[in-house]
């Protein structure tokens, strides 16, 4: 059984499984950002945001350009899957 890093969530509460998504997943509220999950595994969700993927492809990978850029935040899986619903452009998040 694989062992899941978890947080304290202030909205969802404590021991809280941990996913990871890119600051601007989290800070723009007004708009659609993307939504692209960047981990097969669903035991460790990640996901960054189109303007993230575009520095992702345009820098090659993980470059410590790309780093700065996507500034990653560490959420519970239950504000993953809210950023997910409210960013992924299929569902016409908001």
């Amino acid at each position: 059984m694989a062992t899941h890093m978890t947080i304290d969530c202030g909205v969802h509460g404590k021991g809280r499984v941990s996913a990871v998504v890119c600051r601007h997943q989290l800070d723009v509220h007004d708009r659609s950002v993307g939504f692209v999950e960047n981990s097969d595994d669903p035991d460790d969700p990640q996901a960054w945001c189109s303007d993230c993927e575009a520095v992702f492809v345009q820098e090659g990978g993980m470059t410590d350009a790309f780093v700065d850029f996507n500034n990653f935040a560490v959420v519970c899986v239950d504000c993953y899957q809210r950023l997910k619903s409210r960013h992924s452009r299929e569902s016409g998040g908001n």
